[in-house]
């Protein structure tokens, strides 16, 4: 179990799976989308993630080649999580960056 955890509580799976589950995607479109993430680390993302069964990866035979990430069954089910958490992010946002200046400057309880 904590295996399974440990990845989608990386870095960026989570955010790379709110993004593709929008709906098919292009490679461009999460590394525009998720600030921060290389080249590398979106590929080894996405592959660690079609690995797990959540996300497919089509590859339409045309010139240049054609690549598109989906969710599968299976990753739409960790949707709802993946927005909970997101939405109580953003809700949380200046409460959690005002408590870590707080706590920076000394202002803590020991």
């Amino acid at each position: 179990m904590l295996k399974i955890l440990a990845l989608v509580g990386d870095k960026w799976s989570l955010l790379v799976i709110g993004h593709v589950g929008q709906g098919p995607v292009r490679f461009g479109a999460p590394q525009r989308a998720v600030t921060g993430v290389s080249h590398r680390m979106l590929t080894v993302t996405l592959r660690q993630l079609e690995r797990d069964g959540l996300v497919t990866r089509t590859v339409y035979a045309c010139v240049p080649p054609r690549v598109e990430y989906a969710l599968t069954t299976l990753g739409e089910t960790l949707l709802p999580p993946v927005k909970a958490l997101g939405s109580w992010a953003e809700t949380n946002l200046e409460v959690i960056t005002k408590n870590r200046r707080a706590f920076d400057a000394g202002a803590h309880t020991e």
